[in-house]
Parts: structure tokens; C-alpha cells; sequence
């Protein structure tokens, strides 16, 4: 009976509470289906990559130590993997979603995600990491709320809004794979969306007719969090919202000192959270800007992403000029000074990164020391590939992880240079050696001629210093070892060098990369490998039970490894499911 319905939902939202509630840390579920979809965000039909048919997927929202279960179904044509950028799976490589990692996904198969977001705060998205799949679509944010018994360092917002911002090309991401391949570069991309839609037509000329644009509605006088992630393919942007300042007050899992801005060059693969106060008056809309940073600006306004901020109580579209970007096309300086303003708010309470609750990293001594160079893209063995200290990585048939738990040998070498090679360029799969429990200091030489990012799985680093010319020992004597910004992805200026270090107190195989994806695909990447030697499962968590398994170790996958069904770890969850089934059995009788 239709009545009956209400007590059913009621008794499973009670069983619902008793199981989290009994458990020590509650755990949030996802179903994520991906498949292709026709969408038209810059007003071409192209196909693209949607979590539950959404163009940017789901927003992940948890809390400090919630475990997270995502059952992920591959729709597509082709592997998959996905990647949580930033979140720093404390203890379990094995659900870090990349190829050094994780066997991927077949089509038609499906893989469940178990983890804790341990110690962590912030904001941070997720992608698919193979072959160029993130420039199809995939992303979505994911979010880290701090428990309530720890304050926030601001009062609660309003609101809390999403905002993702990214370089776009019309070709498919297969189209871009084929031209990397043959030696090509991309060229300069078509647009700048923001959350997939094209730019708002502020200009007849530039923008075309009948583009869905983005709108986000607001409350006069309210303060929103606005979290703003570039998940785009290689052009850095800045963001700015016309009228308005931007109150920094996080990135990527650290709360900043806060201090305003009226807008803030973001990079491929960055995450920023500004506190925005909607206080000026409602007489017209305003404008929401992404546009491309240190390019030929007059050959570029066409590709500037532009939405709408529209107060509740507006009186009309916004209209006019769109507000100015920095004029420093030619001169990064004051983009770099931009950079180094951004510092750590010492001061607010929260996870942090380790060491746990530390303000002396600057005093601890560093063990391994690497000068990690990139240069413009050059022919190996005939073909186009991007290097790092000479050296373009091969990701092998059999992921780094799994080779280590099996035994599994000559799939990769333990021999990554600490400083550029002087030899030839080669191609091969060539891991860094960590010391577990070390303090690893990494220079960042950018001799390329744009901008990268550099991301590193598995941790947060601190940001110590950066500076135009070559890195030198003489360079330490500029850094910040103090309240040096701590996070997961950060820019390096062509010419120049960025200091990070990091603890390497988490054990597993961890991804070192460009975050520009043609420069990632042609193999600018590498791993950083730590062991510990005494091999306990306090430092490291087993195989999973529903573990993939590909190259050498093909063998051992069985079709019905994959179930429709998920695999949770626990007996709790396991009873919960136990429990789905048996309710989902009777639900006829209720009907």
C-alpha cells in the first residue's frame, strides 16, 4: 500500500543512524555512473564525459575523518580511472585512481572507492586521469567540512557555491590524444567555461548567439564561500567578479591568512576558497570573469569565460566592459608577488598538514634533496615527449603498487636522477626512492617557455620559495620557514624555480606531475616511492578485497571479481547491505 511507504523510509533512516552512529567514524556513499553525453557549451555538439548525466558531476561533501565509499560504473568506450586531486588517502595508495597505482576499469565494469578523508580540510575535485579524459569533462568538487567541535577561522557563510573554471576545446578528447601523438601541438583552445557553459554574450562580436551561459543567484548583503577549482587543460586564469572583492581564505586543504583581492591568477589544477560579501547594490547584474593570463590578450578575448552574478532583487543584466585582468602579459612579476602573498593562517585550528600541528617545518632537516627540470617537448626515439631531468615517463602494463605487493620484477627502476641529466633524453619507468619518514626538499625548474603546475599525490607540501632565473644553494637563504602556504598543487613561472617541502610520512607510490594534461600525457611525470621498512598495517593498509589487477598479474582477475553490487570493508557495512537487500526484497508488499 502506497501508506505504507512513509514507515518503510522511516525504518530504514532509523537503521540508517543506528549503524553510522555505532560506528567510529560515519561514512558517506556515491554512485557515480559515467557516460558520454551531447552537450554544446560553447554552441558546437561535441561529446562529453557526465556523472549521473550531470556537466560538471556531483559535489562530494564530507566531513574530517568520514570514510568515503564511491561505486564508480565505467559507461564509457574505454578504461577509466578516477583521481580525487588532493585528497591525501593516508595510508592507501590503492585508491588514489592513477595508473602507478590502480588497474583501470574496464567498459561495462564497475569499481567501488573506499577511503578516509584523514586529517584533512578543504577544497579539492576529482577527475578520470587517463588519456586526456579530464579535457572531455569527469570533474567534480569534492569537499572536506571541518567536525563541528572545531571552529572555522571566519563565521559560517550563507551559502556555498562551486565554481569550476577551465580552458576548452570543441574536439573531442580523442581528437586532442591523436594530434599529441602525431607530434602537434593543441593549439590555443576555443574557450574558457565556467561549470561547463560557454560565456554570457557580453560583446556581439566575440561571443555568438544562443550559448547557455552560467548564473549564480545570490542574496543582497549575504557572505557566501565561493570555491573556485581550474580544472582546465594548460592556460592559467584569472578570476574576478566585477564590484566585488575576493576575501581569500583557503587553498587546497589550508586555511590562508585572509586578505582581499580583486582577483587572483588560478592554475591548471588549483583550488581556491574566497569569502565574497554580496554588498553592492542590485541596480544590474555582474559579471563573473575567467580569462586566459600571459597570452596575446587581443587574440585570446574570445575565448574569456564569462557568467553572471545575479542578485535576488537585480534591476537589470549586466552590461559594459568586463572588469580589467592584471596588465602584466609580458611582466609575471606581480603575478609571482601575487603568489607569495599567499600565506598559512598559523593561527586557525583544524586538520593540518604534517608534521601534525607544526609552525617549525622550516627547522627540520632535510634528508633528500631533488632539482626536478622541465624543458619545451623533444623527440625520443622519433617520437614528441616531455621530460622531467630528462627523463619522459612510460607508465607500465602492471601499476607500480602492485608490482611491489606481488613481487612482480622489471616493471619499473628505482633511479630517478636527483638533479637534470646531462645525457640524451630517454623514455622509461623511472621512480623517485623516498626515505618514509624523511623530509624531502623538491626545486621546481620550470626552462619551458609557459606556465606549469606541479601536483603531488599523497600529502600537502609547504611552499617556501620561488623566484625567477636557476635555483641555487645560495636560493634557501629567500625562503619562507614560517607560515609557507601548505598544499597540493603549485605553480612554477617559465624561467623560473618553486621550492616545496614535504614529509614523507605516508606510505604508498605517489604521483609527481605536470598538471597541463598535454604535457602530463607526453610523460612529464614521475612517482615517489615510499616504504616502510618494518611493514605494518599502521603505516599501510592491505590490498583491497575487490583490487583490480592487470599486465603481469592479468591473470589473476576473475570476471566475477566485478560485481554490480559494491564491496564495503566492515562488518558494519557489510551488515547494512546485508540489510538493503533484505528490505529491497519486500518492497512489492509495501506497494
Amino acid at each position: 500500500m502506497p501508506s505504507s511507504l512513509p514507515l518503510f523510509l522511516c525504518l530504514l533512516n532509523i537503521c540508517l543512524l543506528l549503524l553510522l552512529s555505532s560506528a567510529a567514524d560515519p561514512t558517506v556513499f556515491y554512485n557515480f555512473e559515467v557516460t558520454y553525453i551531447t552537450a554544446s557549451p560553447l554552441g558546437v555538439p561535441q561529446q562529453v564525459i557526465a556523472i549521473n548525466d550531470k556537466f560538471p558531476g556531483p559535489t562530494i561533501n564530507s566531513t574530517t575523518n568520514n570514510n568515503v565509499v564511491i561505486n564508480v560504473r565505467n559507461k564509457l568506450d574505454e578504461n577509466l580511472l578516477i583521481h580525487w586531486s588532493g585528497i591525501q588517502q593516508r595510508r592507501s595508495s590503492w585508491q588514489d585512481g592513477l595508473p602507478g597505482t590502480n588497474c583501470p576499469i574496464p567498459p561495462k565494469w564497475n569499481w567501488t572507492y573506499q577511503f578516509q578523508v584523514k586529517d584533512q580540510i578543504g577544497s579539492f575535485f576529482y577527475f578520470p586521469s587517463l588519456n586526456l579524459q579530464r579535457a572531455a569533462g569527469g570533474f567534480g568538487g569534492f569537499i572536506i567540512n571541518n567536525r563541528p567541535i572545531i571552529p572555522i577561522p571566519f563565521d559560517t557563510p550563507y551559502g556555498d557555491i562551486e565554481v569550476f573554471i577551465g580552458d576548452w576545446y570543441t574536439r573531442n578528447h580523442t581528437d586532442l590524444r591523436k594530434d599529441l601523438d602525431a607530434g602537434k601541438d593543441l593549439g590555443m583552445p576555443d574557450g574558457v567555461l565556467i561549470n561547463g557553459k560557454g560565456p554570457y554574450r557580453y560583446n556581439d562580436t566575440l561571443v555568438a548567439d544562443g550559448i547557455e551561459y552560467e548564473t549564480i543567484e545570490v542574496h543582497p548583503g549575504k557572505t557566501y564561500r565561493i570555491r573556485v577549482h581550474n580544472v582546465g587543460i594548460s592556460t592559467s586564469l584569472n578570476f574576478r567578479i566585477q564590484n566585488h572583492n575576493l576575501l581569500l581564505a583557503e587553498t587546497e586543504g589550508s586555511y590562508t591568512v585572509q586578505q582581499n583581492y580583486t582577483s587572483l591568477d588560478i592554475h591548471v589544477g588549483q583550488s581556491y576558497s574566497f569569502l565574497v560579501t554580496m554588498d553592492q547594490n542590485a541596480s544590474t547584474d555582474y559579471y563573473i570573469v575567467a580569462s586566459a593570463r600571459f597570452v596575446n590578450e587581443t587574440r585570446w578575448k574570445r575565448v574569456t569565460g564569462v557568467g553572471i552574478l545575479h542578485y535576488t532583487n537585480s534591476k537589470g543584466k549586466a552590461a559594459g566592459p568586463l572588469p580589467d585582468a592584471p596588465d602584466d602579459e609580458y611582466d609575471k612579476t606581480f603575478s609571482m608577488n601575487q603568489a607569495r602573498s599567499i600565506r598559512w593562517n598559523v593561527s586557525a585550528s583544524g586538520a593540518r598538514p604534517n608534521p601534525q600541528g607544526s609552525f617549525r617545518y622550516g627547522s627540520i632537516n632535510v634528508t633528500d634533496i631533488y632539482v626536478l627540470r622541465n624543458k619545451p617537448p623533444e623527440k625520443i626515439n622519433g617520437k614528441r615527449r616531455a621530460t622531467l631531468n630528462g627523463i619522459s615517463f612510460v607508465n607500465p602494463s602492471t601499476p607500480i603498487r602492485l608490482a611491489d605487493w606481488f613481487k612482480v620484477k622489471r616493471v619499473y627502476k628505482l633511479d630517478f636522477p636527483t638533479e637534470p641529466l646531462t645525457g640524451p633524453p630517454r623514455a622509461e619507468t623511472s621512480v623517485i626512492n623516498g626515505t618514509f619518514r624523511g623530509f624531502m626538499e623538491i626545486i621546481l625548474q620550470n626552462n619551458d617557455t609557459k606556465m606549469h603546475t606541479y601536483h603531488l599525490s599523497g600529502y600537502a607540501f609547504f611552499v617556501v620559495g620561488m623566484d625567477y632565473g636557476e635555483w641555487s644553494n645560495n636560493s634557501r637563504g629567500t625562503y619562507n620557514k614560517w607560515d609557507g602556504i601548505a598544499r597540493s598543487t603549485i605553480q612554477v613561472y617559465p624561467g623560473a624555480w618553486t621550492a616545496i617541502l614535504v614529509s614523507l610520512d605516508n606510505v604508498g607510490v605517489w604521483n609527481l606531475r605536470t598538471e597541463n594534461l598535454d604535457s602530463w600525457y607526453l610523460g612529464q611525470e614521475t612517482y615517489i616511492r615510499v616504504v616502510n621498512p618494518e611493514a605494518t598495517n599502521k603505516t599501510e593498509l592491505p590490498i583491497p578485497d575487490n583490487a583490480l589487477f592487470c599486465g603481469a598479474l592479468s591473470k589473476m582477475q576473475k570476471p566475477q571479481d566485478i560485481s554490480s553490487a559494491p564491496s564495503f570493508s566492515g562488518n558494519r557495512l557489510r551488515l547494512f547491505f546485508t540489510f538493503l537487500m533484505f528490505v529491497c526484497a519486500f518492497i512489492p508488499v509495501f506497494q
